[in-house]
């Protein structure tokens, strides 16, 4: 397919271009991506792990109708690691089979790495640089060097420029600071988890068959959630494999002991999980799932009254035990 040219027309075509990605973004991210492809800058996105930095250049690819190239940093990558690397399996089978009749070091021999890739692509494409704080000071040096000019050298090869100028994300989550070259070099972007109307939406989009009633209930409760202080607050992702849970489990709104047995889905650590149990009470205070009480209307219980508090709480537990096949 042809590159979508259109996309970088206005931030309206970014926001549309998005969406039909199933990635939604308020007014402020799309300018910024329209900005950073505008100007030829690369846009550099922080924020905590699960807010959808990675999402977004996926996203971007998609929407442009073009190739993506990741890079992905940890402690130890290089910049020939980032370039290429040399077939040495096909050089020494080479060198064996026509001894000094073949240059083995020309491109036939080449391993192409993501940074390589984009800057010889046919087309213009998106190099994703994921985590870049990973990576030490030297690997941001040089990657802020080759996204300069847009060229790098190889030896035995000489200088490479880009055929087309990729479209470059970086993200960081953080861990170290970033050099002020590289941020000024660049279209900075810090992404928050999203507010509740667009949680909303993304949730509506990524789980068809909710209701509005679970998806509400389920934004509500993640958002309260994040409030607290937890080690990993829950991601989008995870709070969208919640809303596919509580809709496997056939229920139409949260309650305290549906959110307790299936806390692990948000939370992936045991301290985050008993303190969130002992808020959870208060996050969701007289909540009853539409399930319950109809349990509760068939055993014809007033749960207005107080002297039926305790027939209740059993209609409850054994209602929960009625979703397990023992």
């Amino acid at each position: 397919m042809p590159l979508n040219i259109k996309f970088y027309q206005s931030i309206e075509n970014v926001i549309s271009g998005l969406t039909k990605q199933k990635y939604i973004v308020n007014r402020k991210v799309a300018t910024a991506v329209f900005l950073a492809g505008r100007l030829g800058k690369p846009l550099l996105i922080e924020g905590p792990a699960g807010v959808g930095k990675t999402g977004l250049a996926v996203a971007l690819a998609g929407a442009l109708n073009t190739e993506l190239f990741r890079l992905q940093c940890y402690p130890g990558l290089d910049e020939s690691k980032t370039l290429y690397e040399w077939n040495y399996q096909k050089q020494l089978l080479h060198m064996q089979m026509y001894k000094d009749e073949v240059d083995v070091f020309s491109p036939a021999y080449l391993l192409e790495r993501p940074l390589l890739k984009a800057f010889r692509s046919s087309r213009p494409a998106v190099l994703l640089i994921d985590e870049i704080d990973k990576g030490e000071e030297e690997l941001e040096s040089f990657l802020l060097e080759a996204l300069s000019e847009f060229q790098v050298s190889i030896p035995e090869l000489g200088v490479v420029t880009a055929v087309h100028k990729p479209y470059v994300v970086l993200t960081s989550n953080s861990t170290r600071q970033l050099s002020d070259a590289l941020k000024r070099r660049s279209i900075f972007l810090y992404l928050l988890y999203p507010e509740a109307a667009v949680e909303e939406a993304i949730i509506n989009l990524k789980v068809p068959g909710i209701s509005q009633r679970l998806c509400s209930g389920v934004v509500n409760f993640v958002q309260e959630l994040r409030r607290l202080r937890l080690k990993k607050a829950p991601s989008i992702t995870e709070s969208i494999d919640w809303a596919r849970t509580l809709l496997l489990l056939g229920r139409n709104g949260i309650d305290a002991p549906l959110v307790r047995e299936s806390l692990n889905v948000l939370l992936k650590y045991e301290e985050d999980i008993a303190r969130a149990e002992l808020k959870i009470d208060q996050m969701i205070p007289g909540k009853i799932d539409d399930d319950v009480q109809n349990n509760l209307a068939a055993n014809n219980l007033d749960t207005s009254n107080s002297d039926n508090s305790n027939k209740i709480q059993a209609t409850e537990i054994k209602h929960d035990l009625t979703r397990f096949d023992f």
